[in-house]
């Protein structure tokens, strides 16, 4: 597989996680000076689930850049981030994000989200793990810690 573009090495991570016992994801991070960062799919191999590809290479990207905020960037991925990357993307603020296989492409291979996205329609309530609000009198205490402490980082 060639190597020449960032989405093209974003799949050629994908194929040789595979190899390697991982996921078939890969991602590609340019960040503004053109250097890159990588992360491929590794659930399996840490069992985490929230190393998906696109997360390992915004944790590396915030590390190698030392801040949370990678405005600037952009974000190459083998297939269409699932919500929690997407999520994960927007937190970030990534600048673009482009894949290649889409959700439908995703789940013809067995990685099905499409529960996912029409759960996020539902009131949390309805979840498998429920969400479910439970009203504190100190409910406020962390943000009024968060509004009065004067070094904080805004993010």
């Amino acid at each position: 597989m060639s190597t020449s573009s960032p989405l093209a090495r974003a799949l050629d991570l994908a194929v040789r996680n595979v190899a390697a016992g991982g996921g078939p994801f890969g991602a590609v991070i340019v960040m503004p000076d053109g250097s890159v960062v990588e992360g491929t799919n590794r659930v399996t191999l840490d069992n985490d689930p929230t190393a998906h590809a696109e997360v390992v290479a915004i944790r590396a990207a915030a590390v190698r850049l030392g801040t949370f905020d990678l405005s600037g960037c952009s974000l190459y991925s083998s297939c269409e981030p699932c919500p929690m990357c997407g999520a994960a993307a927007l937190w970030a603020r990534l600048d673009t994000v482009i894949f290649a296989a889409d959700r439908n492409d995703a789940a013809a291979a067995g990685f099905d989200d499409s529960a996912f996205y029409a759960l996020f329609e539902q009131p949390g309530g309805d979840w498998p793990t429920a969400l479910r609000h439970e009203p504190s009198p100190d409910r406020l205490a962390p943000f009024e810690a968060w509004s009065s402490f004067a070094e904080r980082t805004e993010y």
